[in-house]
């Protein structure tokens, strides 16, 4: 009980000093509501309104589908630079989170972005991706049977030299723009404004999870969960490193994975 208890009782090496000038303090809302208003968080809003989209249809949700990676080009070569181009973006939204801590004073050894011990954090990457990963793909399938989820499809790409390169590329992308901006970024400038631990990890998790609406209610449910989870497991830790590992791990057998097995397996929607 007391191992749960610590598990559950946020630690907090190296915070930042909460700011309680007022101007300050007003800066930093403005550069919250702004970071995610070009980000995440006006995904978050287009997610709600295609699945509010996709409940107004006649069909079933299980009977439409909700594609991740699609084509962008008629070309193979101009639709891989295309997929690049989406890549960068995502890199480039994680890069501006980064850019804004360390511009405000937050060393980078703070968040977890250092490179003080690899193995570990690639070993903890591999953990955590388990740990989500296999219940996660459960949580789909059983929302998916029982009619609370869209049928995802994690790639629609056409067979190429590239695809799985790109793909690889894509889960990196995905994953270091959502732990950098949803975990480090957001949980620090929150610590900052005097948020506790516990409601910082919601609106954390709640956010991770609207952005996912698209997939129904199933993926909001797990992506909540994992939240929960990786939020935690920073607040903890303050590394970020193996948020960033184990969520590209799960996104590579995700994406590469379905690529390779649609239309081979049974039971794969």
């Amino acid at each position: 009980m007391s191992t749960l208890r610590a598990w559950l009782t946020p630690a907090r090496p190296g915070d930042p000093v909460v700011v309680t000038d007022r101007q300050e303090r007003r800066a930093i809302t403005v550069e919250l509501v702004v970071v995610f208003a070009v980000t995440l968080g006006l995904s978050g809003v287009q997610s709600l309104l295609s699945l509010l989209d996709a409940l107004l249809r006649p069909e079933p949700l299980a009977d439409q589908h909700a594609a991740i990676n699609v084509p962008r080009a008629g070309l193979g070569l101009l639709d891989m630079l295309q997929q690049l181009a989406s890549t960068t973006r995502l890199i480039a939204w994680g890069a501006l989170g980064v850019f804004l801590l360390w511009r405000g004073g937050i060393a980078l050894w703070r968040v977890g972005l250092d490179r003080s011990r690899p193995w570990r954090d690639l070993l903890g990457g591999a953990g955590l991706a388990a740990l989500i990963g296999i219940p996660g793909l459960g949580l789909y399938l059983t929302a998916h049977a029982l009619g609370l989820s869209l049928t995802v499809q994690p790639s629609t790409l056409d067979e190429a030299w590239w695809r799985a390169p790109v793909l690889t590329l894509a889960a990196f992308g995905n994953s270091f723009a959502e732990e950098v901006l949803v975990v480090a970024y957001l949980l620090t400038r929150l610590r900052q404004l005097g948020w506790s631990e516990n409601r910082a990890l919601w609106a954390s998790a709640v956010l991770r999870g609207s952005y996912h609406l698209y997939q129904g209610f199933g993926g909001f449910v797990g992506n909540v969960v994992m939240g929960l989870v990786y939020g935690r497991v920073w607040q903890r830790t303050n590394r970020l490193w193996p948020l960033v590992v184990g969520h590209a791990l799960i996104d590579v057998v995700a994406f590469v994975g379905y690529a390779a097995l649609r239309g081979r397996v049974g039971w794969l929607p």
